[in-house]
């Protein structure tokens, strides 16, 4: 899109229009402490082609940079797109900010969110999918505050080894709120620990996320039929969804509510976003489901059509009965996510994850071989913790030095965990990639 400034003629009959002398005018409201007193130190101006080469020897300035290995996950994974998911996602049909509420006028737009209800679906073992959230951490409370619906229960209970940043979203959530949050802690496994479950009663839910924040795979059907037991709804919480690749879903676990992150599904990491909420749950829970539906119908001369079935939120029904005030989805992310799932296909989202698992652990395995402790020996997927010998902090350093990210530093969200790292390894990582790391360990 072409930039065209306004003229100065233009400029003086806005000002005219709004009762303004000058420009100055319309920030008056501000302070003048708080206002930029003088002339910006800008470059001189420069014609579209001159631009363009400005930024790409700005780009080439920082080729440097493109030479990191980052072994780091922890909720953002690093994985190869397909050309079909950039080449859809770019199309102009679907590069939009606009609402379905007309089914005439977007038929393509639902018909692409209804496929991917029903990757989404096939994928977590569920049987509706609503037509995405804002991103893991807000899918997570959003599923918290249904199972408090359902149940009618003021009390939740959540894995310490949930994402860290998923269960501040969650306190942000509920704790204004006045519902209780209760926090299980893990076991020498990497594992949640529910030893104390027993001590609590009138639970709405319980949450757990696999794999989990330590990379660690959680036994979903026991944990979902202890929560059973308790009468309370089974969530299962992910930031690595392409796990379900090669384990069970958590639909076929027991799960009452599957929700997470996308982003590792055709999307890239960006520095941090725009995110991707997958949510899915069971028929039974629908009408207690936050966000929006797309479904199937037949119109009046009997051709297949998309509309937008379900959208319980305070813009369409009385603000007291909604079930939530999200007031979109991202459907855009969601395309990508669905265009990457069936570029790959079943067989091929097994294979990917498959190869996520082996390169995992040969990593695991060749830095046992040099001394790194592995202090969870539970399984896991394609991330896992590691003590790294004495001085980690300086081997650590020394590695970004070498342009190798060498993982996490647990300390932050774990202090008892000092010295740990969580390491990552994803199919963009190659044995030299490995071995390198492993080398400068050792060394």
């Amino acid at each position: 899109m072409r930039f065209l400034p306004h003229t100065d003629e233009d400029i003086a009959s806005m000002l005219q229009t709004i009762g303004l002398a000058g420009l100055d005018d319309l920030f008056a409201v501000i302070p003048g402490p708080c206002r930029f007193q003088g002339k910006l130190n800008l470059p001189e101006p420069m014609t579209e082609w001159e631009l363009r080469e400005h930024m790409t020897r700005l780009s080439d300035s920082m080729a440097a940079s493109r030479g990191y290995k980052v072994f780091m996950g922890a909720g953002s994974y690093e994985h190869h797109i397909p050309e079909t998911v950039t080449y859809l996602t770019g199309r102009s049909e679907f590069s939009t900010a606009y609402t379905p509420y007309q089914p005439e006028l977007s038929q393509g737009t639902l018909q692409a969110i209804y496929e991917y209800q029903t990757l989404v679906a096939r994928l977590l073992g569920m049987e509706v999918a609503n037509a995405s959230l804002y991103d893991g951490a807000s899918a997570l409370a959003e599923a918290l505050l249904m199972a408090i619906r359902i149940t009618r229960r003021k009390k939740v209970a959540i894995s310490r080894l949930i994402n860290p940043l998923y269960r501040q979203v969650v306190r942000t959530y509920l704790e204004p709120t006045g519902y209780e949050i209760i926090e299980f802690g893990y076991d020498t496994h990497g594992l949640t620990d529910l030893s104390t479950l027993d001590a609590h009663n009138d639970l709405a839910a319980i949450a757990v996320q696999s794999p989990n924040f330590l990379g660690v795979v959680e036994p979903l059907e026991s944990i979902a039929r202890k929560t059973h037991e308790k009468k309370a709804l089974a969530v299962v919480a992910f930031t690595e969804p392409l796990a379900y690749g090669i384990l069970k879903s958590p639909g076929k676990l027991g799960a009452d509510i599957a929700c997470g992150e996308g982003q590792s599904l055709g999307i890239p990491q960006w520095f941090g976003g725009p995110g991707l909420g997958m949510f899915a749950t069971r028929m039974s829970h629908v009408r207690n489901m936050p966000g929006r539906l797309v479904g199937q119908a037949v119109d009046a001369g009997g051709k297949r059509g998309f509309v937008l079935t379900l959208a319980t939120r305070e813009q369409h029904i009385r603000r007291e009965k909604a079930t939530s005030n999200i007031c979109t989805n991202h459907s855009l992310c969601a395309l990508a996510s669905a265009v990457y799932m069936a570029s790959l296909g079943g067989s091929g989202i097994r294979s990917l994850a498959r190869l996520n698992y082996d390169k995992c652990e040969y990593l695991k395995a060749e830095l046992k071989k040099i001394g790194c402790k592995i202090p969870f020996a539970a399984p896991t997927f394609n991330e896992f913790v590691v003590e790294y010998p004495a001085g980690a902090k300086t081997l650590y350093a020394d590695l970004l030095k070498k342009n190798i990210v060498a993982g996490l530093p647990l300390a932050a969200h774990f202090p008892e965990l000092e010295g740990h790292y969580l390491l990552c390894v994803t199919e963009t990582k190659t044995k030299d990639d490995m071995d390198a790391l492993v080398k400068g360990v050792r060394q």
